[in-house]
């Protein structure tokens, strides 16, 4: 393999347009830009998202990102914070008491995310499978 035989790969290198030759290649006269307008003249350039003077998209919609509402007042609990609770029986208002997720929480899930190493009753509280194996197999239960 020499340096003077090394070529493009075949189709990786698309042929440019040839504009103006005529009515025969399609791309005559106008040269597949149409008549008239901004678009059709030299140096026809606008930026990317101009509307013809009207109050462009990105201008008309507001600047502030996706927060979603719900988001501010569900929390998730990790299993092994579970241990640190005094009692059996764990509930939304247990969780709040001990500081585990804030006082304006709504909702919780617990998730499985470290061991559980007694056994506790969970009512009212959401709990992925993981987790809920985990509740069951340290000798608990979940209650809904």
């Amino acid at each position: 393999m020499y340096l003077n035989t090394i070529q493009a790969a075949e189709g990786s290198r698309k042929k440019s347009r040839r504009v103006g030759r005529g009515i025969g290649c399609t791309m005559g006269k106008t040269c597949g830009r149409g008549h008239k307008g901004q678009k059709a003249r030299a140096g026809g350039f606008h930026k990317v998202g101009f509307e013809g003077g009207q109050m462009p998209l990105q201008r008309r919609l507001p600047k502030v990102g996706f927060t979603s509402q719900s988001s501010m007042y569900s929390a998730e609990v990790r299993l092994h914070e579970l241990n640190a609770l005094v009692t059996e029986v764990i509930d939304l208002k247990v969780l709040i008491d001990a500081n585990i997720v804030p006082a304006f929480t709504k909702k919780a899930k617990i998730i499985k995310s470290g061991a559980l190493s007694k056994a506790v009753v969970v009512k009212g509280i959401a709990v992925t499978t993981g987790a809920k194996a985990s509740i069951e197999s340290a000798g608990g239960k979940v209650e809904a």
